[in-house]
């Protein structure tokens, strides 16, 4: 098992492994601020990370493209992350 998929499997089950104490608290408070403080907090610490950023492939690109514009015109509607983590902490539940 990778280290991402050890990682995802502990944010699904409602843990949030490899944090210190300090990082916990700094976590549980950063998520007391509104949705674009948050946004705003997590691509700065994004930029101070030494991982070069991966590009997405040309296919990748228009599929993104794709899908914002099918938001923006209405022909999707966006989905509340709470709902999509409830249905696959039931599916897991399931297994």
């Amino acid at each position: 098992m990778t280290r991402a998929s050890t990682l995802a499997r502990a944010r699904v089950a409602g843990k949030t492994p490899a944090m210190t104490s300090v990082a916990q608290r700094i976590l549980e408070e950063a998520m007391a601020l509104p949705e674009d403080e948050r946004v705003a907090l997590v691509e700065a610490l994004s930029d101070t990370l030494d991982r070069p950023a991966e590009a997405l492939s040309p296919e990748w690109k228009a599929e993104v493209l794709t899908r914002i514009e099918a938001v923006e015109r209405g022909d999707v509607e966006p989905v509340e992350w709470t709902d999509v983590e409830a249905r696959i902490r039931s599916t897991i539940a399931q297994r």
